[in-house]
Parts: C-alpha cells; structure tokens; sequence
C-alpha cells in the first residue's frame, strides 16, 4: 500500500479531551494529515478495537469521497489491528516483534518501528518494516517514558544511515519543519501539535501547507 509520511497524526485520549479521538482524526484529515496512527495505553483492547474500526470506515469514506486514502497505523497492539482491519501496526523497541506483526499481517500491511539510536538501527529488522519512527528529536509530555531526544543532529544521522523512510516524532512544530526536511527525514509525526489543538483542522492544515512549501534538500 502506498502512504505518504509527510503529516502523521499519532493520537491521544487524554488530550482530545471531550472533543474526542474521532471527532479529532475527521478534522485531522480534512486538514491534510496523511497518516493517522491509534494509540492508546490505557483503553481495553474491545474498546480498542471497536474505535479502530469506526476510524477505519471513516477514513474509507473520506478516500472514497475525495480520492485521497490515509491509512490507520495501530499502535502495539497487534490483535487490535487484525481485529479492526486497520492498515498497518506500528511497534517500539519493547513492543510486539516487527516479523510476527508482518507475518500476520500480511504483505500489503504497512510496518513501523521506532528507533532512537545507531544501535537500534543495526539490529532492526528492515526486511519486514516499511518506515521508521525517528525520535524522540524533543522531550515531550505525551509520552513520558520515551528515550533519551536526538536533537536534529541525532535525527540527521539516523535518517542519514537509514535506508527506509522516516518520520521524526518528539516535540515538533511547524517551525521545526524546514530542519527536519533537511534532515532527511519524509514526514514529521505529532501528537500536541494537533490533539488538543483549539482547531485541529486548523492545525493539521498548518503543518502540511508547511511541509509542502518547504524545498526539498538534496
């Protein structure tokens, strides 16, 4: 399946507050976000699963009224992404294997792995992945257990050395998008930047009108 990692939507209960993860994505990808990505730590894997499938038909109808197809990544959680037809899973480095997720899934699923280190990419099974997870480039309050940040020269190597396209995640904002272009890097995944934004239309719309102005880096 083909995807564009330009405008990645990883999403957050918490700060969608009351106006909801569905509501949020709808308005996400009106806005031009070109991946959206369900995760969710705390939510029962049923509960997972029936939002993963009203996501995932709600995307299909946005692709078949505008000819634009955004596919849903699950985070972790390998049976909900069976279970909901979603498009892809996307697993860390202590989450659910990247082979059995490929075995499982199937040959047109799209596979994510994050990484944070030349370590890492050396033993990271790109055989079976489709895109890296670069970060975090930031310290971020969405998710406080997260590694040691990057910072964008620690993103520029990684994406450098990589050989899969990668999609940098930490703290990123529109401002930063010209640095991380020039990284290397194919997209920039956000979270705040988007979820609990006053319009996440708004918001998404800012960071994709950027990202297409923004020259490319030879």
């Amino acid at each position: 399946m083909d995807f564009d990692l330009s405008v990645y939507l990883v999403t957050d209960a918490a700060l969608c507050g009351e106006v909801g993860v569905e509501h949020t994505v709808e308005e996400a990808v009106a806005g031009g976000v070109t991946v959206v990505q369900l995760r969710d730590k705390h939510a029962a894997d049923e509960v997972m699963i029936e939002q993963a499938r009203r996501l995932k038909e709600a995307l299909d109808d946005y692709a078949e009224l505008h000819g634009r197809r955004v596919p849903l990544i699950i985070n972790d959680r390998l049976n909900v992404a069976l279970e909901s037809g979603a498009d892809g899973l996307h697993v860390g480095q202590s989450d659910t294997a990247a082979r059995d997720a490929r075995r499982a899934m199937g040959e047109e699923a799209i596979i994510g792995l994050s990484l944070n280190s030349a370590e890492q990419l050396a033993r990271a099974p790109l055989e079976v992945l489709d895109y890296v997870g670069l970060g975090p480039v930031f310290a971020t309050q969405s998710k406080k257990d997260h590694a040691a940040p990057l910072g964008f020269d620690g993103l520029m190597a990684l994406a450098t050395a990589c050989p899969l396209p990668g999609v940098a995640i930490g703290g990123i904002k529109p401002v930063h998008i010209q640095t991380v272009k020039k990284s290397g890097a194919q997209g920039v995944a956000v979270v705040s930047a988007i979820c609990g934004q006053p319009s996440p239309r708004q918001a998404a719309a800012e960071l994709a009108d950027t990202w297409l102005q923004t020259p490319a880096w030879g």
